[in-house]
């Protein structure tokens, strides 16, 4: 294993832009070695103050959207604005392994290769929705590195939507036109979700499709309860193929940047989300705490045993494990 470097070393070279000692810290905070974790905490302490500054952007799609080909084509679009960006991508984890499945670095050649771009695939080591449980703090050392837009890209359409949502400023969906009843296939809590909508793919003969898929779905939104944003969700067309439609959906979150700064939102939705955090990290600890424990161990065998086989119910199971927990903490 290559050898930790010191709190002040991880320190200086994330504030100073270093991308080698950038990736190696957030090596550091995904490790579950116990030292790691105690100098991952002083390394993050040191760095928040200098975090907080990046516009946060979730993207999140339909199977076959073309997410990457887009995440390359905005990535290049923010850097020729001279602007730093950063991609957290999770790919879902295999079960078997646990190993990443998906490779986005390498499915986002030109992106990166840019000096102003920087790639994080990380796995989701099974964690609950697809989300990394680390992706919260490697956002925060991207910020502290210099990078102004921070996009995570979630794994697709399900529970790992509400996750992202949780930690970014502006929520993206990606929805594909001309595949069957547009609004069919899609949840209506991740359409409640976005603050914008983007038709990908509407180029060609797929044009025409597209600009009707914008209106089935500026329709479908009105008859949803009105953003505590306030601002009004909207629908358009683009193409990552061919660059078309992309500079004015950067224009569009930069225009919902200054109305939710200007209105109170953007920095009230911040509060509400590191709150979220706290609490979510409470109860992975909680977990983490309960599956470690010595006694629980070897309680849990023959309590899986038990249920497997039909002998007792799930829920008493795990009531009377939960409380051989709590007995074994307060001895």
């Amino acid at each position: 294993m290559r050898q930790r470097l010191s709190v002040e070393a991880y320190t200086k070279g994330v504030l100073s832009g270093d991308t080698i000692i950038l990736s190696r810290a957030i090596t550091l905070i995904e490790s579950k070695l116990k030292n790691d974790k105690l100098l991952a905490k002083a390394v993050l302490e040191n760095i928040l103050p200098y975090t907080g500054k990046a516009m946060r952007v979730g993207i999140t799609g339909v199977p076959g959207v073309g997410k990457s080909t887009f995440i390359e084509a905005f990535g290049k679009h923010i850097t020729s604005l001279k602007k730093k960006v950063a991609v957290l991508t999770v790919d879902p984890s295999s079960k078997k392994t646990g190993g990443s499945i998906l490779a986005d670095k390498t499915r986002m050649e030109e992106l990166s290769r840019d000096p102003l771009a920087f790639i994080r695939p990380s796995a989701s080591g099974l964690s609950l929705g697809g989300v990394a449980r680390s992706t919260r703090e490697t956002m925060l050392l991207c910020e502290a590195a210099g990078y102004e837009v921070i996009i995570i890209e979630t794994v697709g359409v399900g529970q790992s939507e509400t996750l992202v949502k949780g930690m970014s400023d502006f929520f993206l969906l990606l929805m594909l036109a001309g595949a069957g009843d547009e609004l069919q296939g899609i949840k209506k809590g991740i359409m409640e979700m976005a603050d914008a909508v983007a038709i990908n793919k509407a180029d060609g003969a797929n044009k025409i499709s597209a600009e009707l898929a914008v209106t089935e779905y500026q329709n479908a939104l009105h008859l949803f309860p009105k953003s505590d944003s306030d601002f009004i969700t909207k629908v358009v067309t683009c193409s990552a193929l061919e660059g078309t439609g992309i500079a004015s959906l950067w224009e569009l979150i930069t225009e919902y940047q200054q109305s939710t700064i200007q209105n109170g939102y953007f920095e009230k939705n911040r509060q509400a989300q590191n709150l979220e955090w706290m609490h979510n990290y409470i109860r992975q600890l909680l977990e983490g705490l309960f599956y470690e424990n010595t006694i629980v161990k070897k309680a849990i065998v023959m309590s899986e045993k038990s249920v497997k086989e039909g002998n007792e119910l799930p829920v008493p199971a795990a009531e009377l494990l939960l409380d051989l927990f709590m007995k074994n903490l307060l001895k």
